[in-house]
């Protein structure tokens, strides 16, 4: 598979699929290639994009540099776009949006960009619960119970506490548990869980900023409110979709936006 070098010396593995204008497809937490949803996402749109998807650092095959520091993983994402050509649309999951927003901003080439769902939910439900968020899971991963972490994870994304347990009792849990650190490099990212209107101020790269029908008010605020923060941006919604967004809602959105 594709690797490149990103600053501080990090392999970073990714895959190239279709022909057309590059567009990069950045994971949320917990996500990588072969376990999450950009495999599916990529195949629907390789007939009009050039596609990238790649394992962030920590994941997959892609390897890690402690410490971590956002400015590391804008380093990753604009060395992918360096390696499209040059410049590239982007679309990001979930607490992907955060890193493709700081990397927008620090002055990567993104001729366009499209999140969904980017969980700055503590502009809904307040800051006490980010922050207890962030406190346990920190404490959990100093403990090296990464299982408890990614309980933690799961229980505050709204997981149902026994698909949890079949989880946990599953192949694929094993794999969870080796990129579980990288929870708090996402929660780094969110900084808190609030947009964060300065650095969105400085974008001017024309945005959609997408959520679910389905999905709880939380993330459509959080929605809102980073279309709003964004100088050239619009919010949309797709009719009875969730944060599980099915790629074959999805992508006809980017397609359009894209197109």
């Amino acid at each position: 598979m594709p690797q490149l070098t990103s600053a501080d010396g990090t392999t970073i593995a990714y895959d190239r699929v279709g022909a057309g204008p590059p567009m990069v497809l950045v994971d949320g937490a917990m996500c990588l290639r072969g376990a999450g949803p950009m495999d599916a996402l990529a195949e629907r749109l390789a007939d009009r994009f050039t596609i990238f998807t790649y394992d962030r650092r920590g994941r997959g095959e892609s390897t890690d540099t402690p410490p971590y520091a956002v400015e590391r993983e804008v380093e990753d994402l604009s060395a992918l776009i360096d390696a499209a050509g040059g410049e590239a649309c982007v679309y990001a999951m979930s607490s992907g949006g955060a890193l493709a927003l700081a990397t927008a901003a620090a002055g990567a080439r993104i001729t366009g960009l499209a999140l969904y769902e980017p969980p700055y939910v503590a502009e809904a439900e307040g800051d006490a619960v980010s922050a207890d968020y962030t406190a346990r899971l920190d404490e959990l991963l100093a403990a090296g119970d990464r299982g408890g972490a990614i309980t933690l994870f799961m229980t505050r994304v709204g997981v149902p506490p026994q698909v949890i347990d079949g989880m946990r009792a599953g192949p694929g849990w094993a794999r969870f548990e080796a990129i579980a650190p990288t929870l708090a490099y996402d929660n780094r990212l969110l900084n808190g869980s609030r947009v964060p209107r300065e650095l969105a101020a400085r974008i001017t790269t024309r945005t959609v900023v997408l959520s679910g029908g389905a999905s709880p008010d939380s993330l459509h605020q959080a929605a809102r409110a980073t279309a709003t923060a964004l100088p050239n941006a619009e919010h949309q919604i797709l009719e009875g979709q969730t944060h599980d967004v099915a790629p074959d809602a999805l992508a006809p959105a980017l397609v359009d936006f894209f197109g």
